[in-house]
Formats: C-alpha cells, structure tokens, sequence
C-alpha cells in the first residue's frame, strides 16, 4: 500500500488534535440517541399510530417494526432543473425498498434555492442562510423517530451541506446521499463566455444573451460547469456518502435509476439491527473531511466549499480552518481542468474517466486517506470503480416467457480507465496541470481571506494597484459602463459579509472585470463577500474575515490606497502608513437591507459568526451549548 503522503498526514493529525473535545463530545451524544433517544420501539400507540396513518400498502411493515424505515429527506422542486428529476423518486424508492424488505416515508422537504436564478439580485442575500434553514428543516423532518436510516434527495449550492449538517445531528442513523446527475452537455462553455462578454460591452443585445444562455441551460439536471453543485457531488463521493460513482450519471437513463436503486438497497443494509452497521457521525470523520478538502483542491473545486466544509465539519464536531486547507493544497496537485479552469464540463470530465480515475490516482501518489469507512461495502476502492449495466442471465430474457416481465438489467462496477482519456481534461498526480491545489490563503493588515489561483494565469497571481471601494455591486456595474475603471485597479466591494447582507455570491462582476483584464489592465476584487464555483481568471481575494460591519479592516480602506494581493507571497495588505492607518475611522455600514423576505433573517445575520468558521448563526448557537 502507498504510504500517505506526510503532509496530509500532519494536516489529518492536526484537526485531530484540534477537535479531540468536540468530537468525543459529537460521539457521546450520538451514542446516547441511539440507545435511549426517539425511536419507533419507544412511541406511545397514539405517537406510533399518527406516524404511519397514511402509509397504505407499507403500514403493516411500519407498525410491526420488523424492518428498516428509511426517512426521505427531498429537495425536490420543479422550477430548478437539478432538483426537477427528484418528482418521482420517492415513489420509486418505496419500490426499491420493498425489494429488500424495507419501507420509506418521505420525512419531510427542505428549501432548495438557485444562486444562478438569484444572482445579482436581492434574494441572493438568502441564500448562505438558507443552508441554515435546510439544516433546520432536515432536523424537523427527522425529529419524528420514525426512521432507521435516512435518504437525502438534493444537489446543489447550499442544498448538499444543509441536508448534511441537519442529518449530522441524528449520527446514529446511516445516512446515503441520493444525486441526480447533470444536465447533457449544451452551448460550448468557450462560447457563452464569448456572448457574456460581448454584452457587457454592449456589443450584443439582451435576445442574444438570453439565447446564449438557454442552450447553456437547457434541460433537467445540474448545470454542467463545476460550480459549487458538482463540487458538492465530488466532496460526497470523496467521503464515501454516495453509491460509488453515481455523481455524474445524466438523469432519466437506466443507469441512473439503478444507482438510485442501489442507494437504497444499500442504506438497508447498514441499519443497525443488521452486522454492517454505518451510522453517518462515524462515516464523517476527521479523515472523510480530509478527503473531502483534497478532492476539492485537487479538481479546482468551488470557493464557496472554504466556508461549507468548515460548516459541514463543525456539525461533526471536528474543526478545520483556512490554513488546514492552505497547507493542504501546497501538496495536493491539480488533476482536473473543467470548466471554469478548463475547456470542458463535467460530462467531458465524466468521460475522460472523471472521479474513479481523481481517487484512483490520488491513492496511487498517497494522497488520500485510502481507510476512511464509507457506506460501500468494500470501502474507498469502491470509488474507484465506474458503475454499468450488466444483463442478468437468470432472468427472463427479452420477456421470453408469457406472463412475466423482461430480467431487468443489474447493475456492476469496473475499474477506472488506467489512464486518463482526456488529457487537457484529467491527468495523473504523477503528471498534473499544476503542482498545487489553487486555493490559497491570503492574510494581512485586511484580514484572511481566500485566493483561487486554479483560473488564474501565474502572472497575475500578484496585483498591486489603487484601490476603487464600494458597498454595492451594482455600483461597481454602473463605474465600469462609465468607463471609470479603465485602469489598473484592485475593486474592493465590502459590507457584503454574513452579518452585513447575508454574504451574497458576487459572481456578475466576474465577467466587466475579465473585459478589464482582457484590456491589459491589472485588475483584482477584494471583498468580505462570496463568489460563485464559477469564478475563473481574475484574480480574488475573497470571504475577507473578519468582515468590514463590526470592526473589520476593510472598513478603513479608502479610494486611492494601495493594496497588495499576492497568492504567491500569501499576502493581502494596505500599503498605508501604520499610524494613519491605526487613526483612521471605519466606514458607516449601509442600512440593513429589507424586501423579498431579507428581514425575516435579520436574526440570523445579527448572530452570524466568520466565515472561515462557515459563517452561521445557527452552528455559532450550537456551540454554545455543546
């Protein structure tokens, strides 16, 4: 067996080390739900009774109390096309479950919002805490103690780590994440860059744009670049929570069908009336966390992952934290260049030989945790296998004898190609793209922050230049069609941070700040906000901590200074001479932003602790009481 690699070896021991409290404090009370928390053996008739009123043909099998009753966690809405497919899974799932002489009820539904709907626009300023809210409503849903094992329908931004969050705090139960895969490959990514920036320059129309845009978007499933809802698909399978390999099958085909199937012939099996027990709190360890940050570096994942993973590790108690990840990617090589950081989506991806071959190679250099428990039952190699169709040859072949149905196909794994298939797509650890993981730490006089150096050209990793401040993206917008920002110029946009606005996605800057750059100017962003999964060449410093409302540094910054941002030296300073900058004042924050329902979160912005801790008021009131 290839010996891990020492740095990942340390950064493992570290977190470790760091989260031994909290972590025994996460497993004495798991252990505890399970011996003597809600459960259907424990209900009052009455309480039992209302639990499966409305079961029909599976109320027999949920009073007897004989076998595992899966609780459906569903994101399902018919607006978003990742979550469309989700409209007929339960129903087909209660099938799959009677196969293996279980039963599911659908627990209950959670938010599922969409930041490419809400981008740039005031409901973005929701879409951070409504991770919270599918946390919340997660737990509602398993509150009831109906449920031996859950399954959880979603997809994509927030979705994934809230379902993951709420189903953390019921560890005892297995828990199995159920995708449903990417939409078919649609207009050329280069293309629709090429119309997007054309318009910002207003050099096409808005018909143009909004034809370029639906043959981007253009049917059910996740949308094909690797934003931050494919990142979530490959963080799941990296920490062995999904059928292996079932991230990137397009929906409505057999395949999968037959992976949703094994999902839940699976989570039956891992119950714990069963020999093969797998509780989710046990699965989600400090080595799956580990896993999970080098598959995101090592493919170029999603930016808004160094605020989900520390979210996500936090309701596990194990804590992890900016430098974790810095020193991971010094050493973790980037296999995988998919759209934005390359030319090609996640269907290219999944083609060149997509995760099977990212964890066989990782495993090969030593560079993953190859002992983590998954809910496979042959653990991590399992992921290194692709899923495929097999014809049975016990059945009934072609539906050959009257009066029953055809042998369904069953469904088998194989091994990943032995090289990549692609190789300005995929390559080996042996031979990547680049020698680290692209996500940086930056840090300075104006806090710590993240720098995504995957999209970036080497020669631009280093920007020093005046600043232009702002409070509103749409005045950055509005500066750029006046042609004030022809210049070399760092754009600073703060009071964006989770207790000022909620930490709302900025990504429609990428593009006038790209037209920039393409110009010939040096140009950056800084700002206590997000970006999208889908920020590419310019480069970033963003989710600056602590944030400009209540004291942070980039409350001092005025138009006119200068700042330093470097990936290379890690370095993210105003270049202002330390008395004046010790005696300057802070910036008066504009008001608290109100309409389309911002003010209901009014509480959760006020309690909202950093980012680089996740950026939660519900995971910061939670500690502090566990």
């Amino acid at each position: 067996m290839t010996r891990l690699h020492p740095a990942v070896a340390a950064v493992t021991a570290r977190i470790t080390e760091r989260s031994r409290p909290t972590r025994q404090r996460y497993l004495d009370l798991i252990a505890a739900q399970r011996d003597a928390g809600v459960d259907r053996s424990r209900m009052g008739c009455g309480n039992l009774a209302h639990g499966f009123a409305a079961s029909g043909e599976d109320k027999p099998a949920i009073r007897a109390g004989g076998a595992m009753n899966i609780g459906i966690v569903t994101a399902y809405n018919d607006m978003l096309s990742a979550h469309q497919p989700y409209y007929r899974y339960p129903e087909q799932m209660k099938i799959f479950a009677r196969e293996v002489g279980a039963t599911c009820q659908v627990a209950g539904g959670v938010p599922a919002m969409c930041d490419g709907v809400t981008q740039g626009l005031p409901g973005m300023d929701l879409s951070l805490f409504s991770r919270d809210v599918i946390a919340m409503s997660t737990a509602i849903g398993l509150s009831h103690g109906m449920f031996e094992g859950t399954a959880m329908l979603g997809i994509c931004d927030k979705i994934v780590p809230g379902l993951l969050i709420g189903a953390l705090r019921f560890g005892h139960l297995p828990a199995v994440l159920v995708p449903a895969g990417p939409m078919p490959t649609g207009l050329a990514n280069k293309e629709k860059q090429r119309i997007r920036q054309l318009y910002a320059e207003g050099k096409v129309g808005r018909e143009e744009l909004l034809e370029s845009e639906s043959a981007s978007y253009h049917g059910a499933g996740t949308c094909t670049f690797y934003g931050t809802a494919n990142s979530n698909q490959m963080m799941m399978e990296m920490m062995g929570l999904h059928v292996p390999n079932a991230a990137f099958i397009n929906p409505g085909t057999k395949l999968r069908q037959e992976l949703t199937r094994a999902a839940v012939h699976r989570l039956a099996e891992i119950g714990w009336d069963g020999n093969d027990y797998r509780p989710l709190g046990q699965v989600v360890d400090e080595k799956a966390i580990v896993n999970a940050a080098i598959g995101l570096l090592a493919t170029g994942g999603s930016t808004n992952h160094a605020i989900h993973l520390p979210a996500i590790a936090r309701a596990a108690g194990i804590v992890i934290d900016w430098e974790d990840l810095d020193r991971l990617s010094s050493v973790i090589p980037l296999v995988a260049r998919v759209y934005p950081n390359g030319a090609g989506d996640v269907n290219h991806f999944q083609a060149a030989g997509g995760l099977a071959y990212v964890i066989s190679t990782l495993l090969e250099h030593g560079l993953l945790h190859p002992d983590i428990l998954t809910i496979a039952a042959d653990g991590f190699a399992a992921y290194t296998r692709d899923p495929f169709l097999a014809s049975r040859e016990d059945g009934n072949p072609a539906g050959a004898e009257p009066g029953l149905p055809p042998a369904r196909q069953r469904i088998e794994w194989r091994p990943a190609p032995a090289a990549s298939l692609d190789d300005a797509m995929l390559r080996s650890a042996g031979h990547p793209f680049q020698a680290d993981g692209g996500m940086r730490l930056v840090a300075g006089n104006l806090g710590r922050a993240i720098f995504k150096t995957s999209a970036v050209d080497p020669d631009r990793r280093t920007v020093e230049a005046p600043v232009r401040v702002f409070t509103d993206q749409d005045d950055v917008l509005a500066a750029f069609k006046a042609g004030e920002l022809e210049r070399d110029v760092i754009v600073v946009v703060r009071f964006q941070g989770p207790r000022a606005t909620g930490m709302p996605e900025l990504h429609k800057l990428t593009t006038p700040l790209a037209v920039l750059q393409d110009r010939g100017f040096r140009v950056a962003l800084v700002t206590d906000g997000r970006m999208s999964g889908a920020s590419g060449k310019v480069p970033a410093a963003i989710h600056v901590s602590p944030e400009a409302l209540g004291g942070g540094p980039l409350g001092k910054l005025q138009d006119g200074d200068v700042v330093r941002l470097s990936a290379e030296e890690g370095s993210l300073a105003a270049l202002v001479d330390a008395d004046e900058w010790a005696a300057r004042d802070h910036a008066v924050p504009p008001p608290q932003p109100l309409g389309t329902g911002r003010e209901l979160f009014a509480f959760m912005r006020h309690g909202a602790d950093e980012a680089e801790k996740g950026g939660s008021a519900m995971l910061s009131a939670m500690d502090a009481i566990v």
